[in-house]
């Protein structure tokens, strides 16, 4: 395993995420935890789940499972960088009391101790702003955190899913209160949907978050799913399914795997591999729905790329360009 240090704390994370949101409506119970056994043992020890991660009426179950993973010991916890976020309704009657949700001081303490009983830990090692909330001044949601930091409850503080302003708002922020501030973001970044590098990358190697791109492979478009359709392994659905009916994206998906292809390259590797090479990138999450799939995602981390391979990569997918000059002269 490849470890780097989360954006510029001293915290040492391993090069790859595991994502747990399958954990609970896809992935069993047992499923689940030799899932994270084998992570472990491969030298992954970052995990990132959210308190609203089980969905629906199930809402909690995933960070209940890693809970019961953790409380079979053999270091389980010690060896492990714990992520989890804080924003979306934990009502399971389809209705939000107040205060139940988003980011005021009231719900982030709440919603705080209800993640520690069902994980079964007594602190979290990096607790992540879900999504921004328009209503709640960051001098409130840094008074919460510094209180819980202080408690010893949470260790640091993320955000995810933020625009590259609310990065430097809530840092800005955090400095005037002598606080370190977001030092993480977790952001939909891969081959195909590259406009985080227009604001919300450079924010965050600006003020030294390390960047935690999800769906590294964009609902699996960038796995092969091409063949896998023509071979009839994989029936595409959703937003994939809506996606490749555009002929020229069809295309350009066509292209990356003849282009991998050519070279001998699995198609879901390489969109990791990718990422890797990335500046600011502290490690892809991946979401492994069964122990064979976390094996492939592993390889990613000793695939070499070429210049010849990036080249073709960057013409098929090209990126917006720096910020501003992709929009002004």
């Amino acid at each position: 395993m490849k470890y780097t240090q989360l954006g510029r704390t001293g915290l040492k994370v391993s090069r790859l995420v595991l994502g747990t949101m399958n954990f609970g409506p896809q992935t069993d119970e047992p499923t689940s935890h030799g899932i994270l056994d084998a992570a472990l043992d491969a030298g992954l020890n970052f995990v990132d789940t959210a308190n609203v991660y089980g969905w629906g009426e199930n809402k909690g179950r995933t960070e209940e499972i890693i809970g019961t993973w953790f409380a079979q010991g053999g270091g389980r916890r010690e060896k492990t960088v714990l992520a989890t976020k804080v924003y979306g309704s934990m009502s399971h009657d389809g209705e939000t009391w107040p205060n139940e949700d988003r980011l005021s001081a009231l719900n982030i303490r709440r919603a705080v101790e209800a993640s520690l009983k069902r994980l079964g830990t007594d602190y979290i090692d990096l607790y992540q702003f879900h999504h921004i909330d328009r209503r709640t001044p960051f001098e409130e949601i840094w008074q919460a955190i510094e209180v819980l930091i202080t408690q010893g409850k949470i260790l640091y503080a993320g955000s995810s899913n933020f625009p590259g302003y609310k990065i430097a708002q809530a840092n800005e922020t955090a400095a005037r209160r002598g606080m370190v501030g977001l030092v993480s973001e977790q952001c939909l970044y891969n081959l195909y949907e590259r406009r985080a590098e227009m604001e919300v990358i450079p924010a965050a190697q600006e003020y030294g978050l390390g960047v935690i791109p999800w769906s590294p492979l964009h609902g699996g478009l960038l796995g092969g799913v091409l063949k896998k359709e023509t071979e009839g392994k994989r029936r595409t659905e959703g937003r994939a399914a809506e996606t490749l009916a555009d002929p020229a994206k069809r295309a350009q998906f066509q292209a990356y795997e003849d282009l991998l292809d050519k070279h001998g390259l699995a198609p879901g590797e390489v969109g990791l591999a990718w990422l890797l090479t990335r500046p600011g990138v502290t490690g892809p999450i991946v979401g492994p729905r069964t122990v064979e799939q976390l094996e492939s995602a592993l390889r990613a981390l000793e695939l070499e790329l070429s210049d010849e391979v990036l080249t073709g990569l960057d013409e098929i997918f090209p990126g917006p360009g720096p910020s501003p000059e992709a929009f002004a002269w």
